[in-house]
């Protein structure tokens, strides 16, 4: 595995080859092959996960528009309709799109209706996170309300509450939470750090929240620009080597892998690769396969924008790790 000609695989369903037949007849048209597999997902870790990538894929289609056409009465071309709305209007204002405001409103129209027609599933508390993200300015109320806990910033704490008594430590609500919070404050990263750690304390042995803390590590190098500097001691630093080491004994050890985000395999093989520690690395590369992920190993690079530099630096990490 750790030889030459390794070609890694990026592919949004990972290990989850079900996922990935769904999203080939997703991208050809079809709606019956999406339908099938949520209506076998009972577990609403899985439910998430699912119709997050789905929804990835459909936004620049009407696939789910004719599905819901055709089925009116599905909860799950509901819930997906919301998915792929929220995700319309999260693009648009990432790219400044003069048609963000109507998007946004359409989308937060879109996932009351479905929490209502839908009161058990999470997802729709999701995507209003998702939505409280492209509010910097908190103008909404329900986007600053007073925080749980101290060192915490006002946010939007009554839609994480509806999202965590659906599914506890449900894994996308918390990173979209911290999505709100970057938005919130630009600067320094505190509020980031308290809030990944407030997050991860919580959450039970084998919960991905416990990987929370390097997604926050990684956007402080990306914007301290660290691939610049001479001598780089930001990942064998002792808070880091600590948090590397907390996801591998509280998340990796007990989760099962194969249904793992590879995004979260990706950021816990890096941090532990940058931390040197090659042993317990290589064997975060081994659960991962043949699939990697851009983020994080594009910001190791000179031109994080380049896939092709990202793969590179994974190949090369990987490697090493192996090579052991």
């Amino acid at each position: 595995m750790a030889g030459h000609g390794f070609r890694p695989v990026y592919h949004p369903a990972g290990h989850d080859h079900a996922l990935r037949n769904a999203v080939q007849d997703l991208r050809t048209g079809r709606w019956v092959a999406m339908a099938r597999l949520l209506d076998e997902t009972s577990d609403w870790d899985g439910w998430t996960r699912r119709t997050q990538v789905l929804a990835a894929v459909a936004a620049g289609t009407d696939v789910v528009h004719i599905w819901r056409t055709e089925q009116p009465g599905s909860l799950a071309a509901t819930v997906m309709h919301s998915r792929v709305a929220v995700e319309r209007a999260v693009r648009a204002h990432r790219a400044g799109h003069p048609r963000t405001r109507d998007l946004w409103h359409e989308a937060w129209t879109a996932c009351r209706e479905a929490a209502d027609l839908a009161p058990d599933d999470p997802v729709p508390w999701v995507g209003l996170i998702a939505l409280a993200a492209l509010d910097g300015r908190q103008r909404m109320a329900e986007h600053r309300l007073a925080p749980p806990a101290p060192m915490l910033p006002p946010g939007p704490w009554g839609l994480l509450a509806e999202a965590e008594k659906r599914d506890p430590h449900n894994r996308e609500a918390h990173h979209r939470m911290l999505q709100f919070v970057y938005a919130r404050r630009p600067g320094p990263l505190s509020e980031a750090v308290n809030y990944s750690h407030w997050a991860a304390s919580s959450a039970p042995v084998g919960s991905a929240l416990h990987a929370l803390p390097l997604y926050v590590r990684v956007e402080r190098y990306r914007r301290e620009r660290g691939q610049e500097r001479a001598l780089d001691l930001h990942w064998v630093a002792e808070d880091a080597v600590r948090d590397a080491q907390r996801a591998l004994d509280t998340w990796f050890l007990f989760c099962a892998t194969d249904e793992a985000s590879v995004l979260d395999l990706n950021h816990l093989a890096h941090a532990l690769f940058g931390a040197l520690r090659f042993t317990d690395a290589a064997r975060v590369f081994e659960a991962l396969g043949p699939y990697y992920t851009t983020l994080p190993w594009a910001y190791r690079t000179p031109h994080p924008e380049d896939r092709v530099l990202a793969e590179e630096v994974f190949v090369r990490a990987r490697a090493r790790c192996l090579s052991g």
